[in-house]
């Protein structure tokens, strides 16, 4: 999916485990089907999976993970990643990379969650305790990855992919979504916790249950309303009106949110047209959701 991608499989794992982790090297690995973009996943026996970043833009996650992710699982009402050990470069693999705890659960679409208001709930909890956590000395948002700062950030990037997707979305009603996002009011609260990717590929469902979020590669704190994509990727009809009311947030910041969920979807689509399906798929729906949502308010 990248130029600069490094090629994993199972052989390199095994190495990897059995020069630094030979008490796992036993375990049978196996590797997981995902549309995830920055990290190639094994699972590891039946309760552990390898992750390995597949470039190097990928890799700047792994310590701050490490470090943040323990002292904010207690205070959230969903499993979110536990790492076990942390990995060096070796047998021809340059980064560091991660095993963590196995999370049971699977991606879904709206249309195959078993009650759509109560995972709307769910999550909108989620994103409150979030939000409410101690920022104390929690890494701030940058212009690393254009979540949890200014929408004007990505203003160029925006508006070139947009252009790219001439013929296949209607150019003319994103930019209108995409202006009417840059002139909402900015945040002017105390910086609090925000995900930063929360989309439907880090969202795990287990018996239909929203059961688990994952990939906090892009978290820190600052602007929250780049967690709100995930109204206009997982949620439609009643569960998405549920949503935005358990989270009860001011209209500013949900057309901020509104923009980033358009920002993240263009973007998206050019880059990876030829090499991630699924993703595109997501990305396509979350166009067509905000397209019809900015329709609905005009």
């Amino acid at each position: 999916m990248h130029v600069d991608e490094v090629n994993t499989n199972v052989s390199l794992v095994l190495r990897l485990l059995t020069t630094q982790f030979p008490q796992w090297a036993n375990l049978p690995i196996q590797p997981v089907q995902s549309a995830g973009t920055d990290n190639a996943i094994y699972r590891l026996g039946a309760n552990m999976a390898v992750r390995l970043p597949r470039y190097p833009g990928s890799t700047r996650s792994i310590d701050k993970e490490h470090h943040w992710l323990p002292k904010l699982a207690p205070y959230l009402p969903l499993s979110i990643p536990v790492l076990l050990a942390l990995g060096a470069p070796g047998e021809g693999y340059p980064f560091r990379w991660s095993i963590l705890k196995w999370i049971e659960g699977e991606n879904v679409i709206i249309d195959c969650i078993a009650d759509p208001r109560q995972a709307a709930v769910d999550m909108a909890q989620f994103i409150t305790a979030l939000q409410q956590i101690d920022t104390t000395g929690a890494p701030l948002a940058t212009d690393n990855n254009l979540r949890g700062i200014g929408l004007v950030n990505r203003d160029t990037n925006t508006r070139k992919a947009i252009a790219a997707l001439h013929g296949m979305i209607d150019t003319d009603a994103a930019i209108r979504v995409w202006e009417t996002a840059l002139e909402a009011l900015e945040w002017e609260q105390a910086p609090v916790w925000f995900h930063g990717d929360l989309l439907p590929g880090n969202v795990l469902f287990k018996q239909g249950r929203l059961n688990a979020v994952i990939d906090f590669g892009g978290m820190g704190v600052g602007d929250p309303a780049c967690d709100l994509m995930i109204a206009w990727g997982l949620f439609k009809g009643e569960s998405w009106n549920i949503f935005r009311e358990a989270l009860a947030v001011d209209d500013a910041t949900w057309v901020r949110g509104r923009g980033h969920a358009l920002s993240q979807a263009v973007i998206f689509i050019p880059y990876y047209l030829e090499t991630n399906p699924v993703g595109v798929g997501n990305a396509r729906r979350m166009i067509s959701e905000v397209l019809a949502d900015y329709k609905h308010d005009a």
